[in-house]
This record gives structure tokens, C-alpha cells and sequence, in this order.
């Protein structure tokens, strides 16, 4: 009896496999490649087996198993092969393989050869040139090059680990698109975002959405953009933010071009330089920043905030230009220089100013204003040839006027005191002039006041030193040092001739009025600018020097 089996089964097996190798179309794919049927071949089993209980339209097939489907294999060690359906169910060790580009490996997989879709599940292992993705549910549709997993993978390349929740990729422009969760890292970085678009062949990362980037130099916070993974350079959209220094420096920019392997960001647009540890502010619509030398260069309707005080300064210039300088070891920073170029306005409650240059340094807490650099405070007026502010904790501490220096205070709209000589230097307390040393030939019109500050008269002086003494903002008293003379007019004697200085001049409406208005240019004409001594010089024009100074 149980030959009779045997023979019966063996019968079976062979008729079923003549049947199959003489069926036409109806049994096949109904579509077709170059006009031929679009078969799943089998191509070897160990051992084909059926069940008419549990598979009735389908073959068991053992050990060694391999599929055919036009360009692409299929092994396994067992399968349902679903004949008519032209699909088959594959388990153990399972393996799929197009040309010498495609692997996908898993415990078990479905292919379907009518819809060319096959399923691949658990310890799923998909290998594309030098691309791995990791994952336990895959799918992949042959007929679109489009892959696609749902419950969570990962994908190795030669650097880098990047992992999420969903994903799908186009294996034939080696595209692939990551969704929630989504995690890029490397050995010098790592890139965090809910959306990401990722090319496996090039490395780049294209930004979708708000991602972050966090490497040793920098943090980069952007929600449209591209990333090179390999070289970690950038193109940066819609007000990206780079923060530099652990938070001590941050750029922010409606584009930034950013070049890791020359250390130079490019910032267009709106551009912020937020310098928190020296509170202070940059903006610019262009702004070249270079790591290498810590250096900035600023244009485009350029401001500088300084908000280390009370109240903040707005300073305006055509370009600044920003500099570090470093010990021999590249590690500490010693000095600080902000340098700005042509048409500079600045304005604070207390102070304001006007100049064609400037230059601030940290070393010694200095601020210099070239080219007949004016500043106001309330109703008084210091200018110069240049002008030197001496700082302390951003309080002014004395300021130093050097060549044809002219002091001015406004008492109404007729009278002024007027204090002209070569060199002047003004003392300040607790943020308010105290007393001002003026020599050089000396000339000044004076007006005392009585107890009730009424005027007495008008005090015209020559001398070779002056002392002016402060009090509650206003000139309380003067001493002479040294030959004068000097004339005191009553009030009802004075000659108009006599009333101004030579150099007199009261320029507020040059006088900034607001923040705001730094950023409109108004400036002497050129009858009333300084004729420039040989003593004083310019401040150097901006350049970014990268062989010297560099940041080691």
C-alpha cells in the first residue's frame, strides 16, 4: 500500500511538472517584456512537495530553492510557489539580487510577478553599492526602483548611521526620503529632523524641514537646505542659525553659505552676528565671516548694537570689518578690533556720534573716530580732527580730542560756550563730564551766570591752557593756566563779531536722532570739514589677511 502511495505521489509530481511546462499565457502574467510572457521561473528546488489540504493550488518547495524573474534571482531555503498566480511565498535565509548593484535579504519575503512587488520581512538587510538599510518590514516595487519601509530602519553608508521611523528610496537615482524620528550621525556630527531627503550616492543631505546639526564646531539649525555629509559644507535657507563657541556666537541669516573646509560662511539677507559673551550685535545684508582668523566682514545697511550698559548703542557704517587676534598658541583670545568704514552714525540716549571711520579695540577699551568725527552728549558738542574714548566697563572714562578740537555747549538758541584749541581731554564720572583739560592756543567765549543762572555777560579768552570744570552737565567754571587775556562784555555791550569763534559751528542737524537714523547720511559740506594736520592718520582700510594671525 504504501508503494502505491509512493508511485501515485511520484505520478502526481511528474504530471504536475509536465502540466506546468506545457501551460500557455492563461497560466502566466498578462503583461509582457520585448512581447515574451512575464514568467516567475523556477530554477531549482531539492524537493517540490503539495498539500491539497493547506495549498491546494500551489507547490512546497525544499531546500535550494532559486526564482527567476526577468533580471532579478530569488533564494530561499523553502517556498510556496503559487504557480497560476505567477507569485510565490519564500522563507530562511532569504535573498533577492538584481545585476551586481541590488540585494535585499530577510527571513521571509512574497514576491508577486504581476505586480512586480515583492515583501521582505524580518532581519531585513537591503544593500545598494555602498548603501545598508537595516529594517524588519520592507517593500520594494521593481517596476518604480521605489523601496519602502514602516516600522523603523536603519541605513549605513561608509560614514554615516541614519535612522528613522518610515522611509522609502528610488534605488535608480539612489534617492531616499526619512520621516519621523529621523537621526543622521557620523563620527563628527549628528543631524537630528522629522523630514529628511537624502542621496545615498553623492552624501548630501537635502533639508525639508527644521533640522539640527551638532558637530565640535558648531551647531546649525535650518529647515530648508543642503548638506554635504562628507564634507559637511552647506547651503543654508529661510533664517538658518549657526551657533558657534557653545553658544558664545551665533549667525543668522535668510542664506548662509557655509565651506567647513575653508572655514568661511558667506550670510545674505538680514544677516545677524549675535556676539553674547562681548554683548554685542552685528547686522548687515552681506556678511563674510572666516573661522580660521575669527574675522567678519559686514556691508549692506551694517549695524553694530553694543548693549553691554544701561542703554544700547546703534552704530551704523558702510562696511564694518570685525577681527580677532589670538596668543602664539591659537587658544586665548587677546584683543578684540570692530573697524568701521565711511558715513558712520551712532546713537545712544545719552550719545551720539558722526565720523567718516572708527575703530574699537578690547585691549585697551578704546574707541577712535577719524575724519571729522563729531560727538554730542545732551547739549554739548566735542569735535576734532580725531577722537579718542577712552572706555571702562563701556563707560566712558575720558576722551582724548586731538587736532583743532572745539568744544561747544548750546545755553539757548542765541548763546553757546566755545572752548577751540589744539588738543583737548575730557574727564567723565559715574558716566557724566566732570572736567576738560583744553591747550594749544586757547581762544573761548564764555557766558557765566549768576546764583539764579542768569547771564551777566560775555567772556572772551586767550590762553595757552584751559580748565573747565562741570556741573550737573553744564560749564560751571573755568581756570587759566599760564599767560592770557580776556575781555568780559555785559550782556548789553556785546559785539556780534565777537559772540562766535572762527571755527564756531553747531551741527545738529547732522546729529543722529534715533536709531533709526544712523542709517541716513548727513555731513558737512565742504566748506566747514577740517583741514587734516600731518600728525593725525587715517584707520586702515578692511581687508581679511589669511596667512597671518591664523587660529590654530
Amino acid at each position: 500500500m504504501r508503494a502505491v502511495k509512493i508511485v501515485l505521489s511520484t505520478l502526481l509530481m511528474l504530471f504536475s511538472m509536465a502540466l506546468w511546462a506545457q501551460q500557455d499565457s492563461t497560466y502566466a502574467v498578462r503583461d509582457t517584456v520585448n512581447g515574451e510572457p512575464d514568467y516567475v521561473y523556477l530554477l531549482n528546488s531539492d524537493v517540490i512537495n503539495f498539500d491539497q489540504y493547506l495549498h491546494p493550488d500551489a507547490q512546497i518547495l525544499i531546500g535550494n530553492v532559486i526564482f527567476r524573474h526577468d533580471s532579478m534571482y530569488m533564494y530561499c531555503d523553502s517556498a510556496v510557489f503559487f504557480q497560476e498566480a505567477n507569485s510565490f511565498r519564500a522563507y530562511h535565509n532569504v535573498k533577492a539580487e538584481q545585476g551586481d548593484t541590488l540585494f535585499m535579504y530577510g527571513d521571509s519575503l512574497y514576491y508577486d510577478g504581476n505586480t512586480r512587488l515583492l515583501r521582505v520581512r524580518d532581519n531585513v538587510r537591503l544593500e545598494n553599492r555602498t548603501m545598508i538599510l537595516l529594517t524588519d518590514s520592507l517593500n520594494y516595487d521593481r517596476n518604480l526602483g521605489l523601496g519602502w519601509f514602516f516600522d523603523g530602519g536603519t541605513l549605513l553608508d561608509e560614514e554615516s548611521t541614519l535612522i528613522s521611523e518610515y522611509g522609502q528610496f528610488l534605488t535608480s537615482i539612489n534617492l531616499a526620503t526619512f520621516i519621523d524620528g529621523v537621526s543622521l550621525e557620523s563620527p563628527d556630527y549628528i543631524m537630528t529632523t522629522d523630514t529628511l531627503v537624502y542621496n545615498t550616492d553623492l552624501h548630501i543631505a537635502y533639508i525639508t524641514c527644521p533640522t539640527e546639526i551638532v558637530s565640535d564646531d558648531n551647531v546649525i539649525n535650518s529647515s530648508r537646505g543642503i548638506f554635504n555629509t562628507d564634507t559637511h559644507n552647506a547651503v543654508l535657507l529661510d533664517r538658518s542659525v549657526i551657533n558657534q563657541n557653545g553658544g558664545e556666537s551665533v549667525m543668522t541669516g535668510d542664506s548662509i553659505l557655509y565651506d567647513k573646509s575653508e572655514g568661511r560662511m558667506n550670510g545674505f539677507g538680514n544677516v545677524v552676528i549675535n556676539n553674547y559673551k562681548d554683548k554685542l550685535d552685528v547686522h548687515g545684508e552681506y556678511v563674510f565671516y572666516d573661522q580660521n582668523i575669527d574675522s567678519a566682514v559686514v556691508t549692506g545697511k551694517a549695524l553694530m548694537i553694543e548693549y553691554s550698559s544701561g542703554d544700547s548703542l546703534f552704530m551704523h557704517a558702510d562696511t564694518f570689518r570685525l577681527k580677532t587676534f589670538y596668543n602664539e598658541a591659537g587658544d586665548t583670545v587677546i584683543e578684540r578690533h570692530v573697524r568701521g568704514f565711511h558715513k558712520v552714525r551712532a546713537y545712544r540716549p545719552d550719545l551720539q556720534m558722526v565720523a567718516d571711520s572708527i575703530q574699537f579695540s578690547t585691549k585697551d577699551s578704546t574707541l577712535t573716530l577719524f575724519d571729522d568725527p563729531i560727538i554730542w552728549s545732551e547739549g554739548q558738542q566735542i569735535l576734532g580732527e580725531k577722537i579718542i574714548i577712552y572706555l571702562n566697563d563701556s563707560t566712558i572714562d575720558w576722551v582724548h580730542v586731538i587736532g583743532q578740537a572745539l568744544f561747544v555747549e548750546r545755553l539757548d538758541t542765541a548763546y553757546f560756550n566755545q572752548i577751540a584749541g589744539r588738543e583737548m581731554r575730557a574727564y567723565f564720572k559715574n558716566g557724566e563730564i566732570d572736567h576738560a583739560i583744553v591747550n594749544g592756543n586757547v581762544m573761548a567765549v564764555f557766558f557765566p551766570e549768576d546764583e539764579d543762572s542768569t547771564m551777566i555777560g560775555m567772556n572772551t579768552t586767550e590762553a595757552s591752557e584751559l580748565t573747565i570744570y562741570f556741573l550737573m552737565k553744564a560749564v560751571h567754571r573755568m581756570v587759566i593756566t599760564g599767560q592770557s587775556n580776556g575781555i568780559l562784555y555785559p550782556m548789553n555791550q556785546i559785539d556780534p563779531k565777537k559772540q562766535f569763534l572762527s571755527n564756531f559751528n553747531w551741527f545738529d542737524r547732522i546729529r543722529p536722532l534715533d536709531a533709526e537714523d544712523v542709517f541716513y547720511w548727513r555731513g558737512k559740506s565742504v566748506e566747514e570739514k577740517l583741514k587734516k594736520s600731518s600728525s593725525v592718520k587715517d584707520v586702515p582700510m578692511p581687508t581679511l589677511n589669511r596667512n597671518k594671525n591664523k587660529k590654530k
